[in-house]
């Protein structure tokens, strides 16, 4: 059988008939967290608070005093407090440039302690925000940088400027953290322990400003973030009640955080994606879906095709939810990315019962997904592939021949030409499956011959001659099985007019 053959690899990530369900389901959970971790570009980590004025490549002449390096290490550490604070605002100026800002040095010349000893001067609101400033642009530049801040104690008195009656302050405080928490599990968790959740959710609120609120939805995506490990069971329990409020808001970029934050939370991990879909945001994620934005539509999607990686029941409310409705319009999507992402979510649901299968014939997702399988962008022929395979491989058999009359053989074909091993092996295993499937039919020759018009057999045989011995393997055993005996392919070829209508009832 051609399934014996199929690479390692290929095992682990495919669904087969009688193999145990929450096996595969797991399985495929872990393939995608792999494979669908978020990039950066998709989502900002950290953010620098950039003041152009400041910045001499801007071409405009700053006022105010400019300090050197070593005029800034003086003043920071001088007992006359103005000339503390012109000090730490032309440190956090030097900090802002917009381009190659001295983050470095700044650490070099051990300024952070100094920095965030400033940020618990309370009666000085103005110095801890230029503090705070300049803190958070150094804790935006590399791993060693953010380090650097967390590592000079800056988390603890940052959360504690989270209570701050000035706005100004609380809000640098509020990106500071952001970005100390987007470098990854280590850091944000350190600032989870400081207690940072309760304040920044209790500085929600109706009247909160909404750049503000930007910021602080930004922060929170930022803490649901990353793995190895999750976020503390009780970090996600104080955060998704809010995130589901802030699900309903109507400005983009806190829809768009707020979508991002929980996409993370659903990757990967079924008791989060439980929490998710128990809190009833699916309906709301569909009708994301369907926005007009593309900050909002990516991770509306990415949220709801983490979702469906989860259980046959998770993936069932998403399908009552309506994802079916919105999903095929998305494989028309102009961009590839979002193609790539529907097709993903849809193979996924097509890798669930018989049951979920039908709702995806039902819906007509065929037509559009097979039409990317032809023409689409190799990254987006990819996934739909997989819902081709795993249609073949968890449907009966009236669905397999659906598949047939729907014109997935000519693009299978096609494909079998492609430099990617592990996608030849699939679509080959794909073919074996429905040449199966038309064999308990007693139709195999008619489906051998539907094969055979788009060079599928020519191309097939040539496998058998390919590098890679599983590809040559699986080739000769479809070869051998099912297109072994020459002569009868005159037969079938004279008695083909005669037997159209056998043809039109198999597929």
């Amino acid at each position: 059988m051609p399934t014996a053959e199929a690479p390692e690899e290929r095992l682990r990530k495919f669904k087969y008939r009688g193999r145990d369900a929450s096996m595969m389901r797991q399985q495929r959970i872990a393939v995608n967290v792999q494979l669908r971790k978020a990039k950066k570009e998709e989502q900002v980590l950290k953010r620098r608070n950039i003041n152009f004025c400041s910045d001499p490549a801007s071409g405009e002449e700053t006022k105010g005093v400019r300090l050197t390096l070593e005029e800034i290490i003086r003043g920071v550490n001088a007992s006359d407090p103005i000339v503390c604070f012109q000090a730490t605002q032309a440190a956090r100026k030097m900090l802002s440039w917009a381009k190659n800002p001295p983050l470095k040095q700044f650490v070099d010349a051990g300024l952070i302690p100094k920095l965030v000893e400033l940020l618990t001067s309370p009666f000085h609101p103005s110095l801890q925000f230029e503090a705070a400033w300049a803190l958070t642009n150094i804790a935006s530049g590399t791993s060693e940088q953010t380090q650097a801040v967390v590592e000079g104690g800056a988390v603890k008195p940052l959360v504690e400027l989270l209570s701050s009656s000035n706005l100004t302050v609380c809000e640098q405080a509020v990106w500071a953290l952001g970005n100390i928490a987007g470098d990854g599990p280590e850091f944000r968790d350190s600032v989870i322990s400081n207690n940072a959740i309760p304040r920044l959710l209790a500085l929600i609120s109706s009247t909160t400003p909404i750049t503000f609120l930007r910021n602080i939805t930004w922060a929170l995506s930022n803490l649901c973030r990353n793995k190895d490990p999750d976020p503390s069971q009780e970090a996600v329990d104080q955060m998704l009640p809010v995130l589901s409020q802030l699900l309903q808001h109507h400005d983009n970029e806190v829809l768009s955080d707020t979508c991002w934050a929980l996409s993370y939370l659903t990757e990967g991990c079924s008791e989060h994606i439980d929490q998710v879909v128990d809190m009833g945001v699916l309906p709301r994620l569909v009708q994301l879906m369907a926005s007009s934005e593309l900050n909002v539509l990516t991770p509306s999607l990415r949220t709801v095709g983490n979702i469906v990686t989860g259980t046959d029941h998770q993936t069932q409310l998403a399908i009552d939810a309506g994802i079916l409705r919105v999903l095929p319009r998305l494989l028309l999507y102009p961009k590839s990315s979002i193609q790539k992402e529907a097709a993903w979510t849809l193979s996924n649901v097509a890798a669930g019962p018989q049951q979920h299968i039908q709702e995806l014939i039902d819906c007509n997702v065929l037509p559009p997904m097979l039409a990317l399988l032809k023409n689409g962008e190799f990254k987006v022929q990819k996934e739909a592939l997989w819902m081709v395979a795993n249609l073949t491989n968890g449907g009966t058999v009236d669905q397999m021949i659906h598949l047939v009359h729907s014109g997935v053989l000519e693009p299978l074909v096609n494909l079998l030409t492609v430099p990617d091993t592990r996608f030849v092996i699939i679509i080959l295993d794909v073919i074996s499956f429905l040449l199966q499937a038309a064999e308990t039919l007693s139709k195999k020759e008619y489906l051998c011959l539907l094969i055979e018009e788009p060079g599928g057999v020519d191309r097939i045989k040539t496998l058998q001659f390919h590098e890679n011995h599983r590809v040559s393997m699986t080739a000769l055993n479809i070869i051998e099985s099912y297109f072994s005996e020459e002569e009868e392919v005159g037969p079938i070829l004279q008695s083909l007019d005669q037997d159209h209508e056998c043809i039109k009832h198999l597929i």
